[in-house]
């Protein structure tokens, strides 16, 4: 059941806020689901990586994607409407995880069709667990699609 246990669940979080990042990786470390995290901070930079282009240039394709709607440049919803128009990257599963507990921002990211909709808790534990839920979710229950 669920991923490939011979291969880490590879994780792109796409996020502008150092703190936030900063406890997504902390709670992601504490759970014993074999995983590589790669951050970016922009929707612009995300794009690059996903493409394996520019700074990013050999990037691997991540299995799920962890995606802030608030950032500079490109944010999340163009880049959740980016990867699910690309041929290549619409399969990748899209969590937003996100401050923002607005209705036209849950239906919005649904209508780009986000896989999964998170409100980041403000509480330090909760958040810790919430991130930790996802990774279980995503590391041991989802099959996910096999990388080309």
């Amino acid at each position: 059941m669920g991923q490939d246990s011979t291969q880490p669940v590879r994780i792109l979080v796409v996020d502008d806020d150092p703190g936030d990042v900063l406890m997504i990786e902390e709670a992601l470390a504490d759970s014993d689901v074999d995983k590589v995290i790669d951050v970016v901070s922009d929707g612009e930079e995300a794009m690059e990586f996903l493409r394996a282009e520019g700074r990013h240039q050999g990037a691997r394709r991540p299995d799920v994607i962890l995606l802030d709607l608030n950032m500079p440049r490109m944010d999340g919803r163009q880049v959740l409407g980016a990867v699910k128009q690309d041929e290549d990257l619409r399969t990748i599963p899209i969590v937003v995880l996100t401050t923002s507990n607005a209705d036209t921002d849950i239906v919005g990211s649904y209508t780009l069709q986000a896989n999964a909709y998170v409100t980041k808790p403000i509480d330090l534990d909760d958040f810790n667990d919430v991130v930790r839920r996802i990774d279980e979710f995503f590391g041991r229950v989802v099959v996910l699609p096999k990388r080309p």
